[in-house]
């Protein structure tokens, strides 16, 4: 066996990304605090070639040297927009039609395994906060809630980690619709 080489691979450029049909699922990002985490959700975007990113709150924004180390560059090719409130950016996906799900325990959560994206209707998932989760108001907005099914002890994964299970998922569950 032997690795793919670059040319193999066939990555896009900026522009062939720009310009590629996109996968129906924007990511928003609640008072993340982590550069880091960013990062790192660009890069989870830019892999599965997500319409875009909302950063609301404090989630620190690019451009930022911390942001760019684990983005490696996919803050170039993902859509992104700031909004200072999470609510403000659920409401305005709402009111252009996408079915908008926060990714948190809760009650009334639908596991991971067993959610169904809505057919025909972009998708949109609030991620919250690295200690506090996703902000109670928002909670209150959102159409529904997923949660990662977990069986150890600490019931708790880092948001970067989350984001890559739950948009591999979805993205699995788009492409078969």
């Amino acid at each position: 066996m032997r690795k793919l080489t670059m040319e193999e691979l066939g990555r896009k450029t900026i522009s062939q990304f720009k310009e590629a049909d996109k996968t129906p699922l924007v990511l928003v990002l609640d008072n993340v605090r982590s550069m880091h985490n960013v990062g790192s959700v660009f890069r989870t975007a830019d892999a599965f070639l997500l319409q875009g990113i909302v950063l609301c709150g404090y989630t620190p924004t690019p451009p930022h040297r911390d942001i760019h180390k684990t983005a490696l560059g996919a803050t170039e090719t993902v859509d992104w927009q700031y909004l200072p409130t999470t609510l403000e950016a659920v409401q305005q996906l709402q009111a252009a039609g996408y079915y908008v799900t926060a990714v948190e325990q809760a009650a009334q959560s639908i596991m991971l395994d067993a959610f169904t994206p809505p057919a025909g209707q972009p998708l949109a998932l609030v991620f919250g906060n690295e200690v506090s989760g996703v902000d109670a108001a928002v909670m209150q907005q959102v159409n529904g809630c997923i949660e990662i099914p977990q069986s150890g002890m600490k019931h708790s994964l880092n948001i970067s980690v989350s984001t890559g299970i739950v948009v591999w998922d979805i993205f699995v569950k788009l492409k078969k619709q």
